[in-house]
């Protein structure tokens, strides 16, 4: 969910999107995919086979506009076998295609640079994406109204950061009895958080859904329930005398318009620690979550063996929801990680024929056949409640936000069917 004009309404010069090491998408038009690569992780003596997907939207509007979706895979940072990066970046904007590309190169080259990378990744994360916010502000692209948000795991041995600007996501599946449950390593930055709402309130940011803008919804009402049931005009920021920007996420990198409103580039950085139970995460653009819950999105996978096969299905079956429900569809883009022969692993097959069950789930806006409790309403209620976050620990973050150490599944509540 982008800016109001969905991601834009513009057509945009010619540019590539990929990954650092040059994998570069083909066409405007198609769907890219990597062939299935593999990455061993010897400290802990496991592996990760990953392979992405990319697919341009459907925009009868604007027959020329690019995929502004990029990615970014780089695996051995700093020559180290055991640390690696995926991240997935949803451009918005008339510029939206340069500002994702410049932050996909630029972020993990300033994580790559970083010698404190490996002893304090949460000061490298925060540094990185100032700096990169900074760079894109002076660079020569055009920022004011335009922007990427970021989704990036870093892999640390078998520890997981998670930095997230925006509302893409990152899930991890969790091997729980018979049942796969999906765990969202990441909050939706959007006004429908409570938390986020009033820091861009205080900021001056005015939020209104469009309908409130345009007068036909009392503005005085600062209720919009949440993004199941309001997600098809949802609340946006907007500055106090004047139509624009209009986003419907909080945070960002680049908007330097809208950062004035507080729609800032500091990342909300998770710590995960894997275990034998985690089966893999998936890292991926709103396209996918705007219809499909990330419950849905593990169940998809996890009925594949080939994470191509899995990585085609969800990007189809996106596709095809959101086009009963609007005339166009986002960009799509999703990086499928498979965490392979962790010690005393015993998590079997998760291809539908092992006895696993698979959770029923709910998504952001309607219902699909294979959606019904999203992970992330389980994450976002803990916050809700008088006891906010007690099943999380706060860690003192260098920048303006604090990190969340995400526990171990044995001390989460369980999902509820």
């Amino acid at each position: 969910m982008g800016c109001v004009n969905g991601k834009c309404c513009s057509e945009y010069p010619p540019s590539s999107g990929g990954d650092s090491r040059d994998y570069s998408l083909h066409a405007k038009h198609i769907l890219t995919q990597r062939s299935l690569e593999k990455v061993p992780i010897p400290s802990h003596n496991f592996y990760l086979e990953y392979s992405v997907l990319t697919q341009r939207g459907y925009y009868p509007d604007s027959p020329d506009k690019e995929n502004q979706d990029s990615f970014c895979i780089k695996t051995q940072i700093q020559g180290n076998p055991n640390i690696h990066f995926f991240g997935v970046f949803d451009g918005h904007g008339q510029f939206g295609t340069q500002c994702s590309n410049f932050v996909k190169d630029r972020l993990v080259e300033k994580l790559a640079d970083d010698p404190t990378l490996a002893d304090d990744p949460l000061r490298a994360f925060n540094s990185a994406f100032s700096d990169t916010n900074s760079e894109l502000h002076n660079s020569g692209i055009d920022d004011s109204m335009s922007g990427t948000t970021a989704i990036t795991v870093l892999v640390i041995g078998d520890t997981l950061y998670v930095a997230n600007v925006g509302d893409s996501r990152a899930v991890v599946a969790v091997k729980d009895g018979n049942s796969i449950v999906a765990q969202d390593m990441s909050l939706d930055q959007t006004p429908f958080r409570k938390d986020e709402y009033e820091r861009v309130k205080l900021a001056g940011a005015r939020v209104l859904s469009v309908d409130q803008v345009e007068g036909l919804k009392d503005p005085n009402i600062q209720a919009w329930g949440d993004e199941e049931s309001d997600g098809g005009d949802p609340p946006r920021l907007w500055v106090q005398n004047g139509m624009y920007p209009g986003t419907a996420f909080t945070r960002s990198v680049g908007d330097s318009t809208a950062e004035k409103i507080g729609v800032v580039a500091d990342p909300e950085i998770s710590v995960f620690q894997l275990s034998a139970n985690h089966l893999f995460f998936v890292v991926a653009s709103d396209g996918v979550f705007e219809f499909l819950s990330s419950q849905a999105v593990v169940n998809t996978v996890a009925r594949y063996t080939d994470p191509q096969d899995a990585c085609a299905a969800i990007a189809g079956e996106s596709y095809k929801i959101w086009l009963e429900h609007e005339n166009r569809t986002d960009d799509i883009t999703i990086i499928l990680v498979h965490i392979k022969g962790f010690p005393n692993s015993g998590a079997g097959t998760t291809d539908g024929s092992s006895g696993i069950s698979l959770r029923p789930t709910r998504s952001r806006r309607g219902n699909s056949e294979i959606s019904v409790a999203s992970g992330s309403e389980f994450y976002c209620s803990l916050r809700s409640e008088s006891s906010d976050l007690h099943s999380f620990q706060h860690v003192v973050s260098t920048n303006r936000s604090p990190a969340l150490v995400v526990p171990s599944p044995a001390h989460q509540m369980p999902l509820e069917l």
